[in-house]
């Protein structure tokens, strides 16, 4: 079998384990979008099947965007819970430089993504983000806890971390890498996907909602579901991301 090795001699413990479980939740959800198969970790090191890549065809992102809400759909037991099998640390971002993540359950989004993912980022981000910036963050993680954007929506099975690079497409479609997966909201994946554009997004959203039917307003709310991201951006890269923390937190306090 051909693999391939992901390797970080100085990842912090638990980071590969976290990972594999993700990838197999995810892979778990009936009719849900494969993931890369998990062949062996241990404390430096993944091993996945390989992949062959290929062009992103229009029937690829149509088939994956129902595969996609079908993964959603498998559900969680709560807003923050990390993947079956995983009872360690959570991590976002890239492979030689994850931060943490938090995990635990919540039964309202707006109280786990305030406290456990935009209260925690913006404190690591604060240093580079200018008052303005950082003034509406914090109004945003206000209304989080205040419920002003929760609705009823159950606990989706989501990648979380479903920019257009964990996106692998080949010749049998689409196929997931690098997670951080946890119990969230459906539209973060979704919002996800835009951040830095995806290939035949459109497509990919026309099949998913043929599959789920996206509640009113979901664009609306884009900015809202990019702002932990864009936090993190800020904290890993620096400041040259400020701006767009600050616009994708205006556009959420928008939301009435």
């Amino acid at each position: 079998m051909r693999t391939f090795v992901k390797r970080n001699a100085s990842a912090p413990s638990g980071f590969f384990a976290f990972e594999a479980a993700g990838l197999q939740w995810l892979s778990a959800a009936p009719s849900g979008v494969r993931c890369a198969e998990v062949v062996a970790h241990d404390d430096v090191s993944l091993t996945l099947g390989y992949l062959e890549s290929t062009r992103p065809t229009h029937e690829a992102a149509e088939q994956f965007g129902n595969r996609l809400a079908r993964t959603h759909a498998a559900g969680a037991a709560g807003f923050g819970v990390p993947p079956e099998g995983c009872s360690g640390p959570g991590f976002f971002g890239p492979l030689q430089s994850p931060l943490p993540m938090s995990l635990g359950e919540h039964g309202r989004w707006g109280e786990f993504y305030a406290d456990d993912r935009l209260l925690p980022m913006a404190q690591r981000a604060a240093h580079r983000l200018d008052d303005s910036a950082l003034s509406a963050v914090e109004a945003v993680i206000s209304r989080c806890r205040a419920g002003d954007f929760d609705d009823d929506e159950p606990p989706a099975r989501i990648h979380g971390d479903l920019w257009s690079g964990n996106v692998m497409w080949t010749p049998t479609g689409v196929v997931l890498v690098d997670p951080a997966a946890h119990g969230g909201h459906r539209e973060t994946d979704l919002a996800m996907l835009g951040l830095f554009g995806c290939p035949y997004l459109d497509i990919i959203v026309e099949g998913y909602r043929s599959v789920h039917v996206l509640r009113a307003g979901w664009r609306d709310r884009i900015g809202l579901h990019q702002l932990f991201p864009l936090l993190a951006h800020v904290a890993l890269f620096g400041g040259g991301y400020s701006r767009q923390v600050e616009v994708a937190a205006h556009s959420a306090l928008k939301i009435s």
